[in-house]
């Protein structure tokens, strides 16, 4: 099955606590502060993969995690940092934060965005001798790293795909003109989900073709999985109008699919289109229709059931569709690494530091449950003691 939703919660890797450690050598009995910083927690990234087809590969993964940085040892040793993972998608991948606002549009191969940043590492008590205070007997804990949940939207990047009302023979089309073998059936909407085809060329040049199941009228409101099969024509340089010759008014069935690409928007009403008349070995001669549009670059008609035409059309395509390999992709613009920044937590800041009886909390205290939930996070024990201002206080 096509899977182009899903949605993963991503969580960055905490930074390691910075060591508290002074130097202890045989002839240096009352050595100096040598703990060190602790390392950054992993990022989470994604990555666009041309090879991959849609995300499947997500329907087991629901949360995803990276890696804790190293904590801080004596020697003034730091910490490693933890290890980022790293989410592969398809080209064409949108991912969404959990109010519907676009992070990154993954439009070219091998471009990758940071969606969550591993938080900092502590530093180590070494970092805060001075000369008025030598034996520091504390250092910082490990920042948490961000954490988000996303929907991933994939919206496929094509040359051209096919459009149409259903049963118009579009899936035969495609088995015709390109490597692909989607199921082809005498009823309508035999193509339950997008189906893409390599179509060869001359000098060796190739293009990518999309099935997408037939639209009825009422697709830009949602009727059937309008929203969704509209969704993978957004990319495409050029449509392939399929319509069934057999049928009557024609012209009228153009206008209904029309229609509906001019309602869902997305500048889906502007993209050149090659009309296809297809099914023509089922009349006894080639109806001329008169479409007085732009947009409409050629009419060419079709038989998947003798081949007559579809030498034709892939001419057409190629010509319509110079250098399709080399074609830049909408938005190539983009650089290939993107760094999305979470906005940042709200409520008071405060730091938790690490000393050689417990914890201790600086800055402006937190809500008791939220100082609670962050001592647990970075592995209180019970017993340790926590300095909150000028109280003391043993954790249970």
């Amino acid at each position: 099955m096509f899977h182009d939703r899903a949605r993963v919660f991503v969580q960055a890797g905490r930074g390691g606590d910075g060591g508290l450690s002074f130097r202890r050598e045989k002839y240096v009995p009352r050595g100096g502060p040598d703990g060190g910083d602790g390392g950054d927690g992993g990022d989470v990234v994604v990555v666009a993969e041309r090879a991959l087809r849609d995300l499947s590969a997500f329907r087991r993964v629901r949360q995803v995690k990276a890696g804790r940085g190293g904590n801080g040892r004596g020697s003034k040793k730091h910490g490693a940092d933890g290890e980022p993972s790293v989410l592969r998608v398809p080209v064409g991948t949108q991912l969404l934060d959990a109010e519907g606002r676009l992070l990154a549009d993954l439009l070219l191969p091998e471009q990758r965005v940071v969606v969550a940043h591993g938080g900092r590492g502590g530093r180590g008590n070494a970092r805060f001798a001075t000369p008025t205070r030598q034996t520091p007997r504390f250092a910082e804990t490990g920042l948490p790293g961000d954490e988000t949940e996303m929907e991933l939207r994939l919206k496929l990047v094509v040359d051209a795909a096919l459009a149409g009302l259903p049963n118009a023979g579009k899936s035969s089309l495609l088995r015709r003109i390109s490597n692909a073998k989607p199921k082809v059936a005498d009823y309508p909407f035999t193509t339950l989900e997008p189906v893409l085809g390599i179509v060869d060329g001359p000098d060796l040049q190739q293009l990518t073709v999309a099935d997408v199941p037939g639209l009825i009228e009422g697709a830009a409101d949602g009727a059937g999985l309008g929203h969704q099969f509209l969704a993978h024509l957004e990319r495409a340089r050029l449509l392939v109008h399929v319509l069934d010759a057999s049928e009557p008014d024609l012209e009228e069935r153009f206008r209904t699919i029309d229609r509906e690409l001019a309602a869902y928007g997305a500048g889906l009403d502007g993209v050149p289109q090659v009309v296809v008349l297809n099914k023509i070995d089922l009349l006894q001669e080639v109806p001329e229709v008169a479409l007085p549009d732009d947009r409409v670059l050629r009419v060419v008609a079709t038989s998947c059931a003798t081949g007559a035409g579809v030498d034709d059309l892939k001419r057409a395509l190629f010509e319509l569709l110079p250098n399709a390999a080399e074609a830049p992709v909408a938005g190539e613009q983009l650089p290939e690494y993107l760094e999305y920044r979470p906005r940042p937590r709200r409520g008071p800041r405060f730091r938790i530091l690490r000393t050689d009886r417990g914890y201790r909390v600086v800055g402006t205290p937190p809500p008791a449950d939220e100082l609670e939930e962050a001592l647990r996070r970075i592995g209180i024990k019970r017993g340790a003691q926590v300095e909150v201002g000028d109280e003391e206080l043993e954790w249970q």
